[in-house]
């Protein structure tokens, strides 16, 4: 865990066991944002840790496959293209 993350970095926030990309230092803490964007949470600067390659990849990887799940879910046409 480290408080040397900086803007723009993708971090695990175990709080949470989210990942999110810090998009601010605010007081005591880091806001971070979800990959696919979203709603903005803070987090302990302390406790978060940066990504290593493999893990932002496998992060990445599970947002676009859920962004691509909801999306065919919300799909009510039956006209599916695959």
């Amino acid at each position: 865990m480290t408080d040397g993350v900086r803007v723009g970095d993708t971090v695990h926030d175990p709080a949470r066991d989210r990942v999110g990309i810090v998009m601010a230092h605010e007081g005591p803490y880091v806001q971070l944002r979800p990959l696919g964007g979203g709603r903005e949470w803070d987090a302990d600067p302390a406790r978060v840790r940066p990504l290593g390659a493999a893990e932002l990849l496998s992060a990445r990887v599970a947002d676009v496959n859920t962004r691509s799940r909801t999306a065919l879910d919300g799909d009510q046409s039956g006209d599916r293209a695959f």
